[in-house]
């Protein structure tokens, strides 16, 4: 009796990885919380939203700065624009080095699962000119701000049948970081200037852009 083979994975949060998002993520919420009279800074973002819920995030900033507004309203306005603005980067985004990180997982029959909070039809257009089964274009429903929490990890691989111990998350923050590792994900980081200050500590190597050698990160990772 022939056994099912087993897949390996990777997991990249695109749009904090191979889209600097954490900055797009940053404006976007300066703008909306100038309307409501909130000088917003990294500072306060490190204090009340990096690595946490946005309603509940937004709900605490609110209350700390007596401003009255609607968190959930301001959540879901803030997550739309994001999806918005990553979803524009999408035209763009083959570039040689994923192209080429992509091809060497998949030529050792390694699953590449891009997760966005973007719109996954268009990525999925994106990727259609890859023709290749082994990369699979996911739509992200985590409500954090920046990456997301253990249990968002342990839903992606759950949705893309990848068993946590064979899969690498490639992700773009300290705090995604250490929710892979929750996960039990093992984890790579690509960290923008925008949460340079955050601890990537427990990341089995950190690069400053996406490239293609993180590819052979993984491979290293893997033990293949």
């Amino acid at each position: 009796m022939s056994e099912e083979k087993v897949t390996r994975g990777v997991i990249v949060e695109v749009d904090f990885t191979m889209i600097d998002g954490a900055s797009i993520l940053f404006d976007i919420t300066k703008e909306k919380l100038a309307g409501l009279g909130i000088d917003f800074s990294i500072k306060l973002e490190a204090l009340h939203l990096a690595g946490g819920k946005m309603q509940g995030g937004f709900t605490e900033l609110l209350e700390k700065l007596g401003k009255e507004a609607d968190a959930v309203e301001l959540a879901n306005d803030i997550q739309a624009a994001f999806k918005e603005e990553v979803t524009k980067r999408f035209s763009s985004l083959m570039t040689s080095d994923v192209r080429n990180f992509i091809k060497k997982l998949t030529d050792r029959e390694i699953k590449v699962v891009l997760s966005t909070r973007g719109d996954v039809e268009v990525l999925k257009e994106v990727c259609a000119e890859l023709d290749n089964p082994l990369v699979v274009p996911y739509a992200d429903t985590s409500k954090t701000y920046g990456g997301g929490k253990w249990d968002d990890w342990r839903r992606t691989l759950s949705a893309n049948t990848l068993a946590n111990i064979l899969t690498v998350g490639i992700t773009g923050s300290g705090h995604g970081v250490k929710a892979a590792l929750l996960a039990s994900v093992a984890a790579i980081a690509v960290v923008h200037d925008h949460v340079a200050y955050q601890d990537f500590g427990g990341a089995d190597v950190a690069f400053d852009k996406f490239e293609e050698k993180i590819a052979d990160e993984v491979i290293r990772v893997m033990h293949i």
